[in-house]
């Protein structure tokens, strides 16, 4: 993903931690940057356009909406370990919602966040990128096919 957890860890002097002592909201913390940053790497890379039309695209696969559709469309792809992360996150009880998202949309895009911040944080890029392709190319007919994403 072009950003290596372990060369942050060196860098900044940060011990590593076991990926299963981590609160399931903050994984999803961590897997929302994660997706975040990979949705725009992905719409950058593919036209040098406005930063609010990239924020206008961007919001087709960020939201909470996009983000369920998503992780029902990967679900079966799912290991036994992946599922149990994605459930922690999922069943995790957030201190809000917002107003523009149905509450199970919000639980199911918070559940695949997590999953997201566990890919990431035990090294499993390629997965993360396989999955989240796959699943965006069903909620995007138009992107089977490309390169990217």
């Amino acid at each position: 993903m072009g950003i290596d957890l372990e060369e942050i860890r060196e860098r900044f002097a940060c011990k590593g931690q076991d990926v299963r002592s981590y609160a399931p909201l903050t994984l999803a913390y961590l897997g929302d940057a994660v997706y975040e940053l990979l949705v725009r790497s992905v719409l950058v890379s593919e036209a040098d356009v406005q930063v609010h039309r990239l924020h206008l695209r961007a919001t087709s696969y960020v939201s909470a909406a996009a983000q369920a559709q998503l992780i029902r469309a990967i679900l079966p792809e799912l290991t036994q370990e992946e599922l149990g992360y994605y459930r922690r996150g999922r069943n995790a009880k957030p201190h809000s919602v917002p107003k523009n998202a149905v509450v199970a949309d919000y639980r199911a895009a918070t559940g695949l966040e997590a999953l997201c911040g566990y890919w990431y944080l035990t090294g499993q890029t390629g997965r993360l990128l396989a999955l989240i392709k796959m699943g965006i190319e069903e909620i995007d007919p138009q992107r089977k096919g490309k390169n990217g994403t």
